[in-house]
């Protein structure tokens, strides 16, 4: 006889907000807390927390201190950026931490999921960080960040690396170490999204994501570009509102943004897609075994070893923002393409770590 340990346990799932992939790719394991009879709230900031909050309008939801994450207008400058903003982002973190605290008896939260979020943690409740950067590409600084991030990661109950503990993998060096005293767990790719037999009514689909001001700089290039693709496209600002604005130019279907259940739609509407190469992107598009064409953030070291690991495998190519043409779609042909996984999460036995 199985005794149910997830009854009425409450569980904060805090994801960081830098653009939008931590928070959706949370949205499969809040689901799967509710299917296990958890009760789960939302806690984060900025887009991330306005986009949780309408893929979940009914679940609670609690505001984190910013990390104030910006990015620069050159990408060559994106590191220098960041340690500049690093006295707030420690502020933050400091201030969370202690928020996390107060509210583990406020809300009687029994455990905790951290999607990257370094603050959100209690040696009092069983803590679980989620990252699929175990190695944090900085570039020349690279062996320092990453041993720095170890450490942080080692005070948590358990590490979920969505990504398998095989030679094929999705994330490479960034998710994988030689040797490592972690408690880790390699719980498979995330993603909402489903594969479905749909009629083909885009060529190109088009979704952009990450923060400002790159976001912008790729919207702008890309609307001057994409009015010399032969096709129809439709066009996903990631630009999360109120309310969801849809227009038409020429071939190109445009929208602020779409949920998760529209995203999943459109994706499988359209023969293939042009983004961004951050690591939930590219596990949506493994789930859903689609051909891509990939723009890694300038600067972000982390989409640029992505973009490169999978071009070199012949799965998907790339381009620099700054040296992209529409003409390199052209590319997308030759390459297979991201297979499809099937991933079963025995959601009981990841979940068990909220055992008393």
């Amino acid at each position: 006889m199985s005794i149910d340990y997830s009854a009425n346990k409450t569980i904060l799932v805090a994801p960081l907000n830098w653009g939008l992939g931590h928070a959706t790719r949370c949205i499969p394991i809040i689901k799967a807390l509710q299917e296990n009879n958890f009760i789960p709230i939302i806690a984060s900031d900025g887009v991330a927390l306005a986009l949780l909050r309408k893929e979940f309008p009914y679940i609670q939801t609690l505001e984190l201190p910013s990390y104030h994450i910006e990015y620069a207008k050159n990408g060559k400058n994106f590191k220098w950026k960041l340690i500049k903003n690093l006295p707030k982002m420690i502020t933050a973190i400091l201030d969370e931490k202690k928020i996390v605290n107060s509210w583990i008896k406020k809300h009687g939260i029994d455990g905790i999921i951290s999607d990257n979020r370094l603050g959100v943690f209690s040696r009092r409740i069983p803590s679980v960080f989620m990252t699929h950067q175990l190695n944090v590409m900085t570039g020349n600084t690279t062996w320092f960040t990453s041993k720095c991030h170890q450490h942080i990661i080692k005070k948590y109950t358990e590490c979920w690396i969505p990504d398998t503990n095989e030679a094929t993998n999705l994330t490479g060096e960034l998710g994988h170490l030689k040797n490592s005293d972690l408690n880790l767990k390699y719980i498979g790719p995330l993603s909402r999204m489903r594969q479905k037999e749909t009629p083909k009514v885009y060529d190109l689909m088009v979704i952009l994501s990450g923060p400002e001001p790159q976001r912008t700089y790729l919207d702008e290039k890309l609307q001057k570009e994409i009015v010399n693709f032969k096709g129809n496209v439709v066009f996903v600002q990631g630009i999360v509102e109120k309310t969801q604005n849809k227009w038409q130019a020429g071939n190109v279907t445009y929208y602020n943004f779409m949920n998760s259940k529209q995203l999943e739609q459109t994706f499988n509407e359209s023969e293939f897609v042009l983004c961004r190469s951050g690591y939930t992107t590219v596990m949506d598009l493994a789930k859903l075994g689609k051909k891509a064409f990939f723009i890694p953030t300038p600067g972000q070291y982390e989409q640029e070893y992505l973009a490169i690991k999978l071009q070199e495998e012949n799965l998907v190519p790339y381009a620099m923002q700054d040296d992209f043409t529409i003409e390199d779609l052209s590319k997308v042909k030759s390459f297979k393409g991201l297979s499809q996984f099937k991933n079963d999460i025995d959601w009981d036995k990841l979940f068990s770590v909220f055992e008393d």
